[in-house]
């Protein structure tokens, strides 16, 4: 069967040739001049997808995307606006349209809009691409959360997704993307303030071979690497200045130049951000440029902090227990009632991610099969280390005196690693790697001690 679509333009050239571009498409339309005559076919017929000019002779192109909003949210609507013209088209994706195509009409833009509009129809309808993440909890705040994913996967509107360190900002940027018509085209990450600055337009838009010292050969940048998909741009706030003006130029224009080219390269995506910080209080300080801060924040959604969604705690608990027990290859323990008290009395400062990393250490430390409160080692006032053994007396380790300097161009983090690992080696040694007698001469559990071995890369399946 083949799908339908509706056309509304009060121009018949222009109408004739949306018709004909589809129509090669294998695909049935529809057409109407004005809004009343659109909402009178959307009454009589279903229809796969809406486009429909700005500017029409009773009304506007974004009084017809809200009435579809409220009648028929599942159909995709996209706005035919003038060249040049974002703003409008940013308020066209604010109110719910699918996607914008600038007039002229570039008919391989247009194509592939219309592509993906039905594609997102059939996953709709075939129950889409199972994505393997997941939002997990039943609080109401999750529910909403799973709500608004869902409703913003199927637009192609810019989204920023705001929230503190470790509530799950990308988790929430991965399933927008898995959920929505690009979820087989590549789903790019990046973490904005892990990259130099003098590096930063070279890893976004690439360049060529000679185009500076250094660049041996030529390199896709991020932008192309994420063509046809999502370009995620985690820590956007920490864009310096010079950046946030070419990012801009590369959203509004759909296109990037390499350095060391003069030549334009289309790019089709996505473009998903996030920040712990306030963007707003960024740009009221002048850090951040208004006019991206625009671009970006089409769609704004809020991640909520753990100490917001606490009744989730148990679930995450249980998840994170029986991920790492699986993945250690041991009987998962259950938490004790005090272990539980103590976790919902914690505020949780790192969020989701710290709850697993508390998980994670109080499973190396437990030696029952029940996790207890002392197990969690729960910080006071700051976040503690992870839990460094202590020899027992009668540990024959050689003793380690460290120098009240550290080696030339040493970190404290990386000597002290260096410390324990040639320990732990020195023990294994002397037991033949049978880890059991291992982890008893070095006053420890094996459950601990195993933990070790897989965070120093010693774990290399030998056989006790």
């Amino acid at each position: 069967m083949k799908a339908q679509a509706l056309i509304v333009d009060d121009e018949p050239d222009i109408r004739e040739l949306l018709e004909i571009t589809l129509g090669r498409m294998n695909i049935e339309t529809f057409t109407a001049a004005n809004v009343s005559a659109a909402k009178k076919l959307l009454a009589e017929r279903k229809f796969d997808l809406c486009l429909t000019d700005m500017r029409l002779p009773d009304g506007n192109g974004i009084e017809l995307v809200q009435y579809i909003q409220q009648k028929r949210p599942d159909l995709p609507v996209a706005v035919l606006t003038a060249f040049g013209n974002m703003d409008t088209a940013v308020t066209a994706l604010k109110a719910g349209a699918f996607d914008f195509v600038s007039k002229p009409v570039a008919l391989e833009r247009l194509r592939g809009l219309v592509d993906k509009a039905l594609k997102l129809n059939k996953e709709s309808t075939e129950g889409g691409v199972k994505s393997q993440f997941q939002i997990i909890g039943q609080s109401q705040a999750v529910k909403t959360l799973q709500i608004q994913i869902k409703k913003f996967s199927r637009s192609q509107a810019p989204v920023y997704i705001s929230g503190e360190s470790g509530s799950g900002k990308e988790l929430v940027a991965r399933l927008i993307h898995n959920l929505g018509p690009r979820a087989e085209a590549p789903f790019v990450p990046v973490n904005c303030g892990a990259i130099p600055s003098e590096l930063m337009e070279s890893e976004f838009f690439g360049h060529k071979k000679g185009s500076f010292t250094g660049a041996i050969e030529d390199k896709m940048g991020l932008f192309q690497a994420a063509h046809g998909g999502t370009l995620f741009l985690d820590e956007v706030a920490d864009l310096p200045l010079h950046m946030q003006v070419k990012l801009l130029r590369a959203i509004q224009e759909k296109s990037i130049r390499p350095i060391g080219t003069q030549k334009e390269i289309k790019v089709d995506i996505r473009i998903l951000s996030a920040t712990h910080k306030d963007l707003s209080i960024e740009v009221e300080g002048g850090h951040f440029r208004q006019d991206l801060f625009y671009r970006i924040n089409v769609i704004q959604l809020i991640v909520p902090p753990l100490r917001d969604r606490k009744e989730d705690i148990p679930i995450l608990s249980d998840h994170f227990i029986n991920r790492l027990s699986k993945e250690w290859q041991m009987d998962a323990p259950t938490l004790s009632s005090n272990a539980k008290g103590a976790l919902f009395a914690y505020s949780f400062p790192g969020n989701v991610r710290e709850l697993e990393n508390i998980l994670e250490r109080a499973l190396t430390l437990c030696d029952e099969a029940e996790i207890t409160a002392d197990n969690l080692q729960l910080p006071h006032g700051h976040v503690a280390d992870a839990d460094i053994p202590v020899l027992t007396e009668t540990a024959s380790e050689p003793s380690v005196t460290p120098s009240a300097s550290l080696p030339q161009g040493q970190t404290l983090e990386g000597y002290l690693t260096d410390i324990e690992k040639n320990i732990i080696l020195h023990a294994l040694d002397e037991t033949r790697w049978n880890r059991t007698a291992a982890a008893k001469k070095l006053g420890m559990t094996f459950r601990s001690l195993r933990y070790r071995l897989k965070k120093l890369g010693l774990d290399d399946d030998k056989e006790e």
